[in-house]
């Protein structure tokens, strides 16, 4: 069966640990991820432009991480606005 062309499958969570990134985010945060890699993108972002932790903790993303008080507020905001087809769902370099 065909998954439609905007799904949750096409992200990734990323979930904070005990340490947060000196170079991503300082807070506890859960942050989205394009699961496909684009050629010409930034590989090595978020959906709100920061940078992913050195080693992150991935898990899926399901119906209930989107009501997770701790995700981002501008992951959240890109996301929607891809499900909406307002933005591209893989920024140009």
């Amino acid at each position: 069966m065909p998954r439609p062309a905007w799904s949750l499958f096409a992200y990734k969570v990323i979930e904070p640990d005990e340490q947060l990134d000196l170079f991503a985010c300082r807070e506890v945060r859960l942050h989205l991820v394009a699961r496909q890699l684009a050629l010409g993108g930034f590989a090595d972002r978020t959906l709100c432009g920061g940078l992913l932790p050195a080693q992150p903790r991935w898990s899926n993303l399901e119906q209930q991480s989107l009501r997770d008080r701790r995700l981002c507020v501008n992951c959240r905001s890109t996301l929607e606005a891809q499900r909406h087809g307002q933005l591209s769902a893989w920024p140009e370099s």
